[in-house]
């Protein structure tokens, strides 16, 4: 099931709070995304809402990746497991704290606008979110609402990972969800629109809507009006979790989409043991082909990818995005750093594109992001001694060619290293590692102002552009020059 927004969310979430409905309830979302789908269930509720302020502590290097949470009245939740498996140390862990900590009195400040918490004692508070992936922001906010003297804790959630969900029951004493699928990769795959919740519709939602609709949140219940949100559009997130109709096949023609006058398929990749599910993309006469590799914490349905393979695709390059791993090896977090294991799924997604038809004889390059662009570093390095699975160039997100250092002297590809300038431990690891790149052409181009994500204005932009020009160069012209 996909959910057309966070209202079409909300909306189908409340149906299954409706037995809350006459109990004295406050309902209070997390922000950004849950606010929008906590108004629809507070409407739904007949209930006040407000705001409960978590932020997630990411791993510096894979913000996605959460080694905890802090919320507000000094809250603090650690995943230890993470900690030690991305070998983030107390102070790499402080300084994102840190930052984290600021921007949650930001949107306090921000969001209440100087209004008082609705009181939770003694109440069933229902803690809302667009979706829970690994479970700390979720957990932290449990134990805030607790703290404050919360008489019945209801998380509730559009979506949610079934193993998510069953460990949450311990921590709340209720947990719904519209959906817990086991296999599970990203919250956006659920959605048709995951666009961000702009701060702006958070504050309207609370100060404009519910609080004017609701005079009485703090002390009663009362109506608080049929309201619409629009939510805003923006970029498509993802088709859903559904695996690969190709299973395997090589032929690919049922099933076939036309999109942009070529085609897209939905496919299985065999991979040692396992299938992965991919889609591939190919415009009429191709002058290439560029394999994704996404960073931990992502999937195939990744916007950000999606969003540079449309722009790649629009160059008259084939993409095919897939999952590296296979939703109970995604469980293991061990896996998602496992560079080895990840790159040899690389390696067996470029042997199969080798024996389909469309993209056989077509010139090959790597699109890596995070941890994946060390999985595509490694992978070129061992394909350059394969000349049947010979990489043609790569192109590096955001990287960590750190950590495929002892491979990169044997990339032979020319290689595109590109960082947020903001993003500065991430940075100086790729200026070391472009030293080590010592067997290509390489080159180093820094995004100003942006982040590890490219979530910046014209960032992501900037990122599409500049993969676009490097394939084109080494993909597209050498396509042209072998069928000359």
């Amino acid at each position: 099931m996909i959910f057309n927004s966070r209202v079409d969310a909300g909306r189908q979430l409340a149906a299954r709070l409706a037995h809350l409905r006459g109990q004295n309830v406050v309902v209070v979302g997390l922000p950004r995304g849950g606010v929008p789908v906590g108004y629809e269930v507070a409407r739904a509720l007949d209930a006040p809402l407000d705001v409960i302020l978590v932020r997630k502590i990411g791993v510096p290097f894979q913000p996605e990746l959460a080694m905890g949470a802090i919320a507000e009245g000094g809250v603090r939740v650690v995943n230890e497991e993470t900690l030690r498996l991305a070998n983030v140390g107390p102070d790499g862990f402080a300084e994102v704290e840190a930052r984290e900590a600021a921007e949650l009195e930001r949107r306090a400040r921000r969001f209440r606008a100087g209004r008082p918490r609705v009181p939770l004692a003694g109440r069933t508070v229902v803690i809302v979110d667009d979706g829970i992936a690994t479970g700390s922001t979720a957990l932290a906010a449990c134990q805030v609402v607790r703290a404050q003297g919360a008489q019945r804790i209801v998380l509730a959630a559009p979506v949610a990972g079934r193993d998510r969900a069953d460990w949450l029951r311990g921590q709340a004493d209720e947990v719904i969800c519209v959906q817990e699928p086991a296999s599970f990769f990203g919250i956006g795959e659920f959605y048709a629109d995951f666009d961000q919740t702009p701060d702006e519709e958070v504050t309207d939602l609370l100060l404009r809507r519910a609080a004017a609709r609701h005079p009485g949140g703090a002390n009663g219940s009362r109506d608080i009006g049929s309201g619409e949100i629009a939510h805003a559009g923006g970029a498509r997130d993802g088709e859903g979790p559904g695996a690969g109709a190709g299973a395997g096949r090589v032929g690919l023609g049922a099933g076939r989409a036309e999109e942009m006058s070529g085609w897209v398929e939905e496919v299985s990749i065999p991979a040692e043991l396992v299938r992965l599910a991919g889609r591939l993309t190919v415009p009429p006469q191709p002058g290439g082909v560029v394999v994704f590799a996404h960073g931990s914490g992502s999937s195939r349905s990744s916007p950000r990818n999606r969003f540079v393979a449309d722009t790649l695709a629009s160059a008259g390059l084939a993409t095919l995005l897939f999952d590296l791993l296979t939703p109970d090896e995604e469980r293991d977090v061990g896996n998602v750093f496992d560079i080895g294991l990840l790159a040899r799924r690389l390696l067996a997604a470029t042997a199969w594109l080798r024996e389909v038809p469309a993209t056989a004889a077509l010139p090959l390059g790597y699109f890596g992001a995070s941890t994946g662009a060390a999985a595509a570093l490694s992978a070129a390095a061992e394909a350059a001694r394969q000349p049947t699975l010979d990489v043609a160039a790569v192109v590096s997100r955001g990287g960590r060619p750190d950590l495929a250092w002892d491979a990169l002297p044997a990339v032979r590809a020319p290689t595109l290293l590109v960082v947020g300038g903001l993003d500065e431990q991430v940075l100086e690891l790729n200026r070391r590692a472009r030293e080590r790149l010592t067997g290509s052409a390489s080159r180093l181009e820094i995004v100003p102002g942006a982040t590890h994500l490219f979530g910046e204005p014209g960032a992501l932009e900037r990122v599409a552009a500049l993969a676009r020009d490097w394939f084109v160069d080494h993909l597209t012209l050498l396509g042209h020059a072998s069928r000359a």
